[in-house]
């Protein structure tokens, strides 16, 4: 790569911190901006992250002729909006997930993306994650013959957070099954596609969001059984089982280091160390995709689809 692909960053949360610290160690990438509602967190930011300007408004970020692309990282209810802004400045967008609150939201932004002519890809760092691409890999070569169980959980204590934090206010697009159930079924989907049949169970919170939500994924030939929840904390692991072995991704799985494969009596160790935090492989992609031109990344617009639509069928049994 010839030159540095020039990033925004728009709503300066926990997630943005993470991802500056990582887009700024990145040698094809150039932090140029940084906006939030909240002009000294902006100024703060810009300090701590060296980015050459920071704005009182998501707007003035936009319209900085200098920025490319912008990473959103707001609150999931603002994504839709945000994304919609920032494509009518032609800019290129990486949008924190979920990348819209339904499949409505989802298909408007594509078609957004789309008239405008302008990149745009849903920001789930998993699926650039070394070891879980190993995973599929290693079922792709048959190491494990034919997959027909995935295990897959995330959840960690939450249930002291007040009404009004994000997770437990569904007007911010709050609950365990948006915020981190989206991981497990993104391993579900991405190892297996899309089920023929789906089964869950919600346990909601005082506010009317779920705090814990497992699930069961009929396939033609395998199940899967995923839980998310802000109830219990836990160790977090994912496993895969085939007829010949199994595959183990140990917690957190979702940006899991290492990798085990199983197969009769044998054990293979893989450790793959992620750069910094994690976000590296993400924020590659998106480079490569604007230096060549293209709209859409690895992680495509089709499935941010077809994975908000899971999303919204195992949401139907709680609501």
């Amino acid at each position: 790569m010839d030159r540095k692909v020039k990033w925004g960053i728009a709503g300066l949360g926990n997630i943005a911190k993470k991802f500056a610290a990582d887009l700024i160690k990145n040698s094809e990438s150039d932090l140029v901006a940084v906006a939030s509602s909240n002009f000294n967190r902006a100024m703060k930011f810009k300090s701590s992250y060296g980015a050459k300007r920071a704005y009182k408004s998501y707007s003035q970020l936009f319209e900085d002729e200098d920025v490319e692309v912008v990473y959103i990282a707001s609150l999931n209810n603002h994504h839709k909006k945000m994304t919609f802004d920032a494509l009518n400045s032609r800019k290129a967008v990486l949008c924190e997930k979920p990348l819209g609150l339904n499949t409505t939201e989802i298909k408007q932004m594509i078609a957004k993306a789309k008239n405008k002519n302008c990149f745009l890809m849903e920001g789930l760092w998993s699926r650039f994650n070394p070891a879980i691409n190993r995973a599929k890999k290693w079922i792709k070569e048959g190491k494990i013959g034919i997959p027909k169980f995935i295990y897959a959980e995330f959840s960690f204590f939450r249930l002291d957070a007040d009404n009004s934090h994000r997770l437990m206010d569904p007007k911010k697009g709050g609950g365990a099954l948006l915020d981190i159930g989206i991981y497990p079924l993104f391993f579900a989907y991405y190892i297996l596609g899309l089920p023929k049949n789906i089964k869950a169970q919600s346990m909601m919170g005082p506010t009317g969001v779920d705090i814990q939500t497992s699930m069961i994924l009929e396939y033609e030939k395998a199940l899967a059984m995923l839980y998310c929840g802000i109830a219990n904390p836990s160790d977090n692991n994912a496993k895969i089982c085939g007829t010949k072995g199994q595959i183990i991704l140990p917690g957190r799985w979702h940006d899991t280091q290492s990798i085990k494969l199983i197969n009769n009596s044998n054990l293979l160790e893989d450790i793959l160390p992620t750069v910094g935090n994690g976000f590296n492989y993400q924020i590659k992609e998106v480079n490569r995709c604007i230096i060549d031109g293209k709209k859409q990344g690895k992680w495509s617009h089709k499935n941010s689809l077809e994975l908000a639509s899971l999303l919204e069928k195992v949401k139907k049994f709680s609501d």
